[in-house]
């Protein structure tokens, strides 16, 4: 199955009118060679950035496609119209192929008991109080079915599936990629951005939320295919602002060794001064649900009002790792979006829906 992938980076800005005067002649006669367009703009320009269809063989420039293709894709390419995705294959709605899918533990009562109490002492505080606080960072509070909780895990585990993608909630490391101790602050060197450490009663709570997840207690998210955005993410229950929506986790590698990679979801972790020394989260071989929560278009206004989750990079035991945050309430059936960019402008979005 050939999947529609979720974009980090547009296409290069098209060439203006004054360097289209000066295509080579291989490119004109490339151009002139091929009569096929464009099934969305109907132009037939930018051949280079055309793809044919393997099936129907209609024409489709990358920009044009949503989600936008960053680079021309490996092997065989289905249009929107031929792929697959309209015809998932969905994970088993049985309990104990998912708990074998995500590896779950008997469940206990810690997790339901800590969320239970923080919601108590929530109705408690008062609000002047609060703000004269530090705002504290939320758990996520699962669904109360069961049964809706495995939906959830269904919908994660269809998305994975089609994606060829194992199911993990930890950074990894793999031999011949980064190492681990590339990320620990001793190792960094001159940084260009310092990760902020994660104060105890927050890592507190991120060890809640990833002991709830081995446990089956799951966050109230779910996995949907949009022809337009591909996988995304819908909150499928009230989130509250400031709740630990995921944590960003995939295997870490060195910046430099993907370059020219075709990942469809690579996450800055490290800036450095030293090029050598910035890493990336790749999660296209092992990833949880962050990987399918898409970006927004910066460069509008209404793009903007669309984002409800920030991406943000924390220092937690000398280790730096990036979360996923609410940075608003967010309403049951509202999808999930953040900004790529972070703090460095890295990634263009202007293509992004």
């Amino acid at each position: 199955m050939v999947v529609l992938r979720k974009r980090t980076q547009a296409p290069r800005p098209i060439k203006s009118k004054l360097e289209e005067e000066f295509v080579s002649e291989e490119e004109q006669e490339e151009q002139d060679y091929s009569n096929v367009c464009c099934e969305k703009c109907g132009s037939g320009r930018h051949a280079a950035k055309l793809l044919l269809c393997d099936k129907c063989d209609r024409g489709f420039h990358m920009f044009c496609l949503r989600p936008v293709l960053v680079e021309v894709p490996k092997g065989q390419w289905f249009c929107p119209s031929c792929s697959n995705h309209k015809n998932l294959t969905n994970f088993p709605l049985v309990q104990t192929k998912i708990v074998d899918f995500f590896r779950i533990r008997r469940c206990s009562q810690s997790a339901e008991k800590f969320v239970s109490d923080s919601r108590k002492k929530r109705r408690r505080t008062n609000g002047l109080v609060v703000s004269k606080k530090r705002r504290k960072l939320l758990p996520f509070v699962p669904s109360d079915e069961p049964v809706r909780r495995l939906e959830q895990m269904a919908s994660l585990a269809t998305a994975l599936t089609a994606t060829g993608t194992e199911f993990s909630n930890e950074l990894t490391y793999v031999a011949g990629m980064a190492p681990r101790s590339a990320n620990f602050e001793r190792e960094r060197g001159e940084v260009v951005e310092t990760a902020i450490v994660l104060p105890k009663d927050d890592a507190k709570t991120l060890g809640l939320c990833k002991s709830m997840v081995e446990q089956g207690e799951w966050p109230p998210l779910m996995v949907v295919f949009d022809p337009r955005e591909g996988f995304t993410v819908e909150a499928d229950r009230y989130i509250r602002d400031l709740t630990i929506i995921t944590e960003y986790v995939g295997d870490v590698d060195y910046l430099r060794n993907r370059e020219h990679d075709d990942g469809d979801s690579m996450m800055t972790l490290l800036t450095a001064t030293n090029p050598s020394k910035s890493l990336v989260i790749c999660p296209d071989k092992r990833s949880n649900i962050a990987r399918f929560i898409n970006g927004i278009n910066n460069h509008t206004q209404e793009g903007k009002k669309k984002q409800n989750v920030k991406c943000l990079r924390f220092d937690i035991d000398g280790e730096c790792r990036v979360l996923l945050i609410a940075s608003r309430d967010i309403k049951k059936g509202e999808r999930l979006y953040y900004d790529y960019n972070g703090y460095e402008n890295e990634y263009p979005t202007e293509h992004f829906v």
